[in-house]
């Protein structure tokens, strides 16, 4: 099974959905499309779940394809799952700006997901699954938590 996660944005993002429909993929193929209405053929979409529905989800995932969203990102990589990642951008009026184009560069740059990019075909990184092996994610917030607390106090 293959997830895609658009987040909770307001505004739609049916650039990644026509991504997925235009591409090769067989599998089943979940969609938390949020409030993005889309029409599909292979895909199945709902809205919104509750976190624990959406973990699950996660976990039952071969590997996920979702928008820039950090927290879209970062759950599934601590899952050690395999991402790839399309930012939203202003331009198409998907996010008010384009923050999420630095944060997919950073991440697949320093290998913890694959970028798919604006004017790229999905089907050019599936073959990458295969032999690609994500960086594990390790979170600082517990070393930003006790420096925080020592300069509070």
């Amino acid at each position: 099974m293959i997830l895609v996660t658009l987040g909770t944005q307001f505004e739609p993002f049916t650039r990644l959905l026509n991504m997925v429909e235009n591409s090769s993929l067989t599998n089943e193929i979940i969609v938390q499309a949020g409030h993005t209405k889309y029409k599909s053929r292979k895909m199945n979409l709902f809205d919104f779940i509750s976190f624990d529905e959406m973990d699950a989800l996660i976990d039952k995932a071969n590997f996920i394809i979702t928008h820039g969203g950090t927290g879209s990102i970062l759950t599934p990589l601590k899952k050690g799952k395999k991402v790839i990642a399309c930012a939203r951008l202003s331009k198409y009026k998907e996010h008010v700006d384009n923050h999420q184009t630095e944060i997919v560069s950073i991440l697949s740059q320093q290998g913890y997901i694959l970028e798919l990019k604006e004017n790229a075909a999905l089907d050019n990184l599936l073959p990458l699954l295969n032999t690609f092996t994500p960086k594990v994610f390790k979170s600082n917030a517990d070393a930003f938590k006790y420096r925080l607390r020592k300069c509070i106090g």
